[in-house]
């Protein structure tokens, strides 16, 4: 019998994961940039985004519950659209992302423990350092990635809190300046501020593609997305409002690190060294957690002839150690080639974070069609009120890739590297399902032989669906 992905992570190692991939080093930059733009209103924004991370929360949790598969985002397209669109959604939305925002990440954690510590160590050679040691970690088995991402991501919360609490009170021995006291001096165009308030939460569904190694997916992956996100508020809320009672807006709309500027005006030199440990933290996180659940993606598409085969394979520890390794490579690939230093790198992001959202879209889409063709198919979880909250969801969605940068130019070439990469996925896709897979574009996969595939576990591994 082939080996299969076990069953071992608990409700803390869900939301670990959940706020893993969420709470990077760059939506610390959002967060500071945020509030230096729009002051104490800048939570409007977030409370606005943070209304649509859950109505991605409810389409990716009542997916899931339908078909707790690895495959993620892909095995929930394969019954409602087919394996075309299914392929496009996450190669665009997750690994093109990833390859890209997962390699600055890392470039980041060098840049700040050499700036920081003063080691005097190419910050290429700390970045790949990083990279190797996580990607060693995960090929050693889920649990080991689950300490890690447990141990990550509560060190990385606590601080942020405990810093922001710090602040708030003034203990820390930081002077407090006199920006305006105006709650929302932008009034209503304060809306405008929430793609930049979308980054602080994107990425919680990141959870799913663990739904086979997760102990009650039905019940820890919608509540670990649900906590995952009022967690990562609360603690960005606290920070943000410590930032600005003590440092000038401008400074924070206008740094590339104002989340470094508020720490060490908040508590000198210890606070920038503290915030350099963070942002460390931070990186570490999100590498840890594109590292395992991409990697997952990648060997549920291969099972399903989506990938190369070579995907599909599990080590000894029940790890698909082939797809980890690809992350890494290309990881230290893009560091190598200086790409994550280029200045067109928030572009690419962008143009990536564009696909992210056309991924969500796909997911809310999904919902509505399987609702429609599996009306009394068993969901553990089911979004409330009807549609409500994936029309609004894919509204907002559209909303964010149509206001994604105040630039005209640069939101100009954005688009154009989004349709770059989306037509080569398109490409791509395209002649593998009809070459390689040789089946129809839109060809849907009964609902029921997926789930027949989770049924078939092995006795030591399998759960029952309805737990």
């Amino acid at each position: 019998m082939a080996k299969q992905l076990i069953r071992s992570i608990g409700l803390w190692g869900a939301v670990a994961t959940a706020v893993g991939i969420v709470v990077s080093s760059s939506a610390m930059v959002s967060l500071g940039q945020g509030f230096g733009i729009g002051g104490k209103g800048f939570v409007i924004a977030m409370v606005f985004a943070l209304f649509l991370n859950f109505c991605v929360a409810f389409s990716f949790a009542e997916l899931s519950g339908m078909v707790p598969r690895a495959g993620g985002l892909n095995h929930y397209t394969l019954p409602a659209m087919g394996p075309f669109v299914g392929m496009v959604a996450v190669i665009t939305g997750y690994v093109l992302v990833t390859i890209f925002a997962g390699s600055a990440e890392a470039a980041i954690s060098g840049i700040v423990f050499n700036e920081v510590f003063s080691v005097g160590v190419n910050p290429i050679v700390i970045a790949i350092i990083v990279v190797t040691l996580l990607g060693f970690l995960n090929l050693f088995g889920i649990q080991i990635f689950s300490w890690t991402q447990m141990v990550l991501t509560t060190l990385l919360i606590a601080s942020t809190v405990v810093l922001g609490i710090i602040g708030l009170s003034g203990v820390g021995g930081g002077e407090a300046v006199s920006n305006p006291i105006e709650f929302n001096p932008m009034g209503w165009g304060v809306l405008s501020l929430t793609a930049l308030a979308f980054w602080l939460f994107v990425g919680v569904e990141f959870v799913t593609p663990l739904a086979e190694e997760i102990k009650k997916p039905k019940v820890y992956i919608p509540l670990s997305m649900i906590l995952g996100l009022v967690i990562i508020f609360i603690a960005d809320m606290v920070f943000g409002y410590a930032s600005i009672k003590h440092a000038p807006l401008d400074r924070l709309a206008g740094s590339a690190s104002p989340h470094v500027d508020a720490a060490k005006a908040i508590l000198g030199e210890k606070g920038l060294i503290w915030m350099g440990i963070v942002t460390i933290l931070a990186t570490s996180s999100t590498l840890n957690t594109l590292i395992s659940s991409i990697a997952r993606m990648l060997y549920a598409m291969a099972l399903e002839g989506q990938m190369p085969k070579v995907f599909g394979k599990l080590n000894r520890w029940g790890t698909p150690w082939a797809a980890i390794l690809f992350l890494c490579v290309l990881f230290v690939a893009f560091l190598l080639m200086g790409i994550t230093n280029s200045s067109s790198l928030t572009t690419f992001i962008l143009a990536g974070c564009i696909c992210w959202m056309i991924a969500y879209i796909v997911a809310h889409l999904n919902v509505i069609i399987l609702r429609i063709k599996y009306p009394n198919a068993k969901r553990g979880f089911k979004s409330p009120f009807g549609y409500t909250f994936q029309i609004i969801g894919i509204l907002g969605m559209l909303y964010i890739m149509f206001n994604i940068y105040p630039d005209p130019i640069i939101k100009a070439e954005i688009y154009k590297f989004t349709f770059i990469f989306l037509g080569l996925t398109i490409v791509y896709s395209v002649c593998w399902v009809k070459f390689i897979m040789k089946k129809k574009l839109f060809e849907t996969t009964p609902i029921e032989d997926l789930l027949d595939q989770t049924d078939n576990e092995s006795p030591q591994t399998k759960e029952k669906i309805s737990s």
